[in-house]
């Protein structure tokens, strides 16, 4: 991954994920992480579809491959994107690119209070599994990480 798309995808996170949890990643992190075979991002555009030049990109998502499964690293929307069915738009892009490439199931985790969790679901992601007081909140309380996971298999059936 060259370095406008690092830049772009930076540029998102920065502005979608709020420092109060955590989540992002920085760029060391994250050009490790695009160094693997296994590892890729996706970038979307306004209109939903991948961006000729990684600037005009309001939304991507990081995946990690493994035999028979997909793992959703990091997804995002620019705040200013959101509520255009971005978020839905590369959902689908990312299930119907883990089905190209044989896997079976997708996973995903988020912190138990995500307000995406709806999308998710929408998407026919469950609940799978949970990590007791994942998250610090940085003033001593804790939060849970939920596990979501999405059959592919099962996806294509119906």
């Amino acid at each position: 991954m060259n370095d406008a798309a690092i830049d772009a995808i930076m540029r998102i996170m920065d502005a979608a994920f709020d420092p109060q949890w955590g989540e992002a990643w920085n760029r060391n992190q994250l050009s490790s992480a695009l160094a693997l075979a296994n590892t890729h991002a996706t970038l979307m555009t306004m209109d939903g579809t991948a961006p000729l030049d990684p600037i005009d990109a309001v939304g991507f998502a990081v995946v990690r491959a493994a035999p028979g499964e997909e793992e959703i690293l990091l997804i995002a929307v620019a705040p200013s994107a959101r509520r255009r069915g971005l978020g839905s738009a590369l959902l689908a892009m990312l299930v119907a690119a883990a089905n190209l490439r044989g896997a079976e199931h997708l996973f995903l985790e988020m912190r138990e209070n995500n307000p995406a969790r709806s999308l998710y679901e929408q998407h026919g992601f469950t609940p799978i599994g949970r990590r007791r007081n994942y998250y610090d909140l940085g003033d001593g309380a804790r939060m849970d990480a939920i596990t979501f996971g999405l059959d592919l298999e099962q996806t294509l059936r119906s």
